[in-house]
């Protein structure tokens, strides 16, 4: 008789768990949680990691704080403007501009601010902010070529540069011969080419051209009459982070009715120098 009543107790705890285990699981099981939404993420993590290509004034580029080394510009005041509205210290990754869009689909940053603009081939694989600013565009010359090279048909048989993966590779390509274009990574590689003659002219935006050639005195900023429509720069973020692009379209918002950019641009321009950023 006592074996058989705990052979009975002992069925009767085995049924007890069973049905506890059926009927919930453990609250430390990841499988039992919902994914996080990327802004979850990034608060969690405490950081907003952000993608650039620091030769780019005034909108990216090195300055020399106090003998430290530091990523400036209009690109980086909105990435802080931004992880400040997600309450997250800000980190960024400096890199070659063409590899930033793959880097960002591989999910080495959450998002890429480097005066970029929102193409639809570019849409195609990121999604995109609103649009912060709108810029033109314009060539970087030698203010001895002033006289020579004045409108677009000025540059149809000269050598034409610009940085790789960038929208002035189409640019050029309107106005230049595809063999007489060299693109290269770094745009100061470029503005290297400029000086010793290897081009002739080097396609830009304005901001990013009178950034540079406030420091050099041989060169200057030629509107030579370039149709473009201009798309602006914006931030990319990885399809699929509506959340993360409704936060940035929130700090977009506020600069169009407080003119924030602007300072930022004057700042920026400023602080770059022109010669400081070759």
């Amino acid at each position: 008789m006592k074996l058989k009543k705990a052979l009975a107790l002992i069925l009767a705890m085995l049924m007890i768990f069973s049905f506890a285990a059926c009927g919930s699981k453990p609250a430390d099981n990841p499988a039992s949680d919902e994914p996080m939404s990327k802004v979850e993420q990034i608060k969690a993590a405490g950081k907003l990691v952000v993608g650039t290509s620091a030769d780019y004034p005034p909108y990216e580029f090195h300055t020399d704080a106090n003998g430290e080394d530091k990523i400036v510009g209009v690109d980086i005041s909105i990435a802080q403007d931004i992880a400040d509205e997600l309450g997250v210290e800000l980190e960024l990754v400096d890199m070659s501009f063409d590899g930033l869009l793959i880097s960002l689909q591989k999910g080495d940053f959450d998002m890429v601010l480097a005066a970029l603009s929102p193409t639809e081939e570019r849409k195609k694989s990121v999604d995109f902010s609103d649009v912060f600013f709108i810029n033109k565009q314009i060539v970087v010359i030698k203010k001895a070529d002033a006289d020579k090279i004045k409108t677009t048909a000025d540059v149809a048989e000269l050598k034409g540069g610009c940085q790789s993966g960038t929208i002035q590779f189409d640019i050029a390509k309107m106005h230049n011969k595809e063999e007489n274009i060299i693109q290269l990574a770094k745009f100061n590689e470029l503005l290297m080419e400029l000086k010793t003659g290897k081009i002739d002219c080097l396609y830009t935006n304005f901001l990013t051209g009178t950034a540079y050639v406030s420091g050099n005195d041989d060169l200057m900023v030629q509107d030579i009459g370039i149709e473009w429509e201009d798309l602006g720069f914006a931030a990319a973020i990885e399809k699929g982070n509506e959340d993360l692009v409704e936060v940035v379209n929130k700090v977009a918002a506020k600069y169009q009715t407080e003119g924030t950019i602007e300072k930022y641009i004057e700042d920026a321009v400023a602080l770059s120098g022109g010669a400081d950023a070759l």
